[in-house]
């Protein structure tokens, strides 16, 4: 007999909210740059508890909002020591 109590594994592109860990393995992105952005603003994230909690929505446009490479962006080409 399988309890009802027992929650049902959701699939990272389906959940409603995401852990700074979900939100890394979803972008690969390191937890160490995720945990940056929630604290310097740039990627929006709420408190549930003592649980950190990061919208699909927000972890998109925090991505979209990366500088851009190419024409007209942030340079890629390093100084020559």
């Amino acid at each position: 007999m399988e309890s009802t109590n027992r929650k049902k594994e959701v699939p990272l592109s389906e959940k409603f909210s995401l852990s700074p860990v979900e939100a890394s393995a979803l972008t690969g992105i390191g937890m160490t740059r995720i945990r940056e952005a929630v604290n310097n603003g740039s990627l929006v994230a709420h408190r549930h508890g003592t649980r950190i909690i990061i919208l699909p929505d927000d972890v998109k446009a925090w991505l979209k909002a990366l500088p851009k490479i190419g024409n007209n962006s942030v340079s890629t080409q390093r100084a020559e020591v």
